[in-house]
């Protein structure tokens, strides 16, 4: 984790948002994002319900899952606030590059394993901290400033036990969780 002394605050990081380039239209972006979506596409079933954690300036993921037949919705503590959608359960909810923003992490993930139903999916998208004190220094993920946890694969398997997922890595950076029950 980063020192909270170094954290942003919360007008700083909107602006450091602002800058990202999520245009629905990006290939690139897409194929980005497909990397996460067509491995959890495969475990779904047309119409089932999603929410986009942390869905950005451009709703992207939940445009392309709403193509594939999704019923989606968005939530983005900046861009679509609306706190009704956490206090719902989900077939499954996608986090890209969302987790390394928790300045509290065991809070932010005990919220995401509360919106996802048992027996559905959490789809997760972050890059995994090296292990290397050298290797960690040297890491351009950690350089940006509203990267605040970072985390490793022992990390995600503590805590998928500790909330009853399944584990799946589909992806360098791509991550399955199925809740159990």
């Amino acid at each position: 984790m980063a020192d909270p002394a170094s954290h942003l605050s919360a007008v700083e990081e909107r602006a450091i948002y602002d800058l990202h380039q999520n245009d629905p239209a990006d290939a690139r972006y897409r194929a980005f994002l497909a990397r996460l979506a067509e491995p959890l596409l495969a475990k779904l079933a047309p119409g089932m319900r999603g929410l986009d954690f942390g869905c950005g300036p451009g709703p992207v993921l939940a445009l392309m899952l709403r193509e594939a037949g999704m019923a989606m919705a968005a939530y983005d503590p900046f861009y679509a606030p609306d706190a009704t959608l956490l206090q719902a359960q989900y077939d499954f909810v996608t986090c890209t590059e969302v987790v390394e923003h928790f300045r509290d992490p065991l809070a932010g993930w005990t919220q995401l394993a509360a919106l996802v139903r048992p027996g559905g999916w959490l789809g997760v998208m972050t890059q995994l901290a090296p292990a290397l004190p050298a290797n960690f220094l040297r890491w351009r993920y950690r350089d940006d400033r509203t990267h605040v946890s970072f985390h490793r694969l022992a990390t995600l398997e503590w805590l998928a036990a500790r909330f009853g997922f399944a584990l799946e890595q589909v992806e360098s950076q791509a991550f399955l969780l199925r809740r159990q029950g």
